[in-house]
């Protein structure tokens, strides 16, 4: 199912009425979802992306604009009469109801034309149960099931339905780091054999990375960038999404073009043909290193920490907007750990740089 998101805003009233601030929450959103595709909304705390997937729910109404499943206008459409499944953070499962009597709990509240017998909503209920592998756990109680179990069973409740639409508001956070690994993996592993539109709320941008087919990166209700997450990572549109996106984090540094060359404090580190004369800020991604002692880059070493395949070397620099610089390396090369200072020379493909007044990207020919 295609969902189309059309001028999609929503402002919230000011809680103080004598300042009289709205909240513009979502603002003027504006995107297709593919038919059978797996979207990650991504951005921190606040962005908007949750007030967007409710809003494709139902559970909250657009200030203006409109929604489309596929030609039909779902905008006034109530939650129940839209076809959609939702997952929540908190998995809301039923105490009291075993994992069969919470699966079956949305069939049994189906009326009309849709109702089913006894028989077809256990046979549903069983798929869904086998699809996410708690078919097992059928006649226990959520108190008796660990949190990924739990968040299983959520997921069977909102696919049993055949929803036209899943979906999940950062539906992992409550999981341990291994819990979550695994349950995307699972997540993913449903949606492509389901192949139902399916839209995934996060502010971890190594999950959205990891599963979605395309990211959406938003910050304080306005999209910032739309692609395919390895595109988004290796093409930011401005220094917020290079700055979102990447574990560790993106390096930052103060910087300036003079003469068609890239400068960080006193050293050229790279060329930028057809750049005018500027201050940018110039960020280079962790893994854009390469140790050499005759590279153009030079930092104040700090530490060295091996991580088995890898080596981050730990530095600092004046220009450095981050406290630290943060370099990954193969763990082949050898670092000195008694000379005061490392020299490095970087990766054409890893550096970018950005306009200092609206942190736009300025893009110039890589040779």
């Amino acid at each position: 199912m295609k969902v189309e998101l059309q001028n999609l805003t929503k402002i919230f009233p000011s809680r103080n009425k004598k300042a009289n601030e709205e909240v513009v929450a979502v603002n003027n959103f504006n995107f297709t979802i593919p038919d059978g595709k797996l979207i990650g909304l991504l951005g921190p705390s606040g962005c908007g992306k949750s007030t967007t997937l409710y809003m494709i729910s139902g559970l909250q109404k657009p200030t203006s604009g409109k929604i489309f499943f596929g030609d039909d206008d779902v905008t006034e459409l109530s939650t129940e009469n839209r076809g959609i499944g939702l997952v929540f953070q908190n998995y809301a499962l039923y105490p009291h109801m075993t994992v069969k009597q919470n699966i079956l709990f949305p069939l049994q509240n189906l009326k009309g034309k849709d109702k089913m017998t006894k028989e077809e909503m256990l046979e549903r209920a069983n798929y869904a149960a086998k699809l996410v592998q708690i078919d097992e756990l059928m006649d226990r109680k959520p108190s008796e099931l660990s949190g990924g179990q739990q968040q299983r069973v959520a997921i069977a409740r909102a696919l049993v339905k055949m929803p036209r639409v899943l979906l999940l508001d950062e539906p992992l956070s409550n999981l341990d780091a291994r819990l979550r690994l695994q349950t995307r993996e699972e997540i993913r592993r449903i949606q492509r054999e389901t192949k139902i539109t399916t839209v995934f709320v996060t502010h971890d941008q190594e999950e959205a990375m990891s599963i979605s087919d395309l990211i959406v990166v938003m910050k304080l209700g306005v999209m910032q960038q739309i692609g395919e997450p390895q595109e988004v990572y290796d093409n930011p549109t401005n220094l917020f999404v290079a700055k979102f996106l990447g574990t560790p984090p993106i390096n930052v540094f103060n910087g300036r073009v003079h003469d068609g060359k890239i400068y960080i404090g006193e050293d050229a580190v790279m060329d930028a043909p057809g750049v005018q004369d500027q201050e940018v800020y110039v960020g280079i991604r962790p893994e854009g290193f390469n140790l050499d002692e005759n590279g153009p880059f030079h930092c104040k070493l700090s530490s060295v920490e091996v991580m088995g395949r890898d080596v981050s070397i730990v530095s600092t620099n004046e220009a450095s907007i981050n406290p630290i610089i943060r370099s990954i390396i193969n763990a082949e090369n050898k670092v000195d750990t008694n000379q005061e200072y490392v020299s490095y020379s970087l990766k054409p493909n890893k550096i970018f740089i950005f306009n200092k007044e609206n942190e736009e990207r300025i893009h110039f020919e890589v040779k």
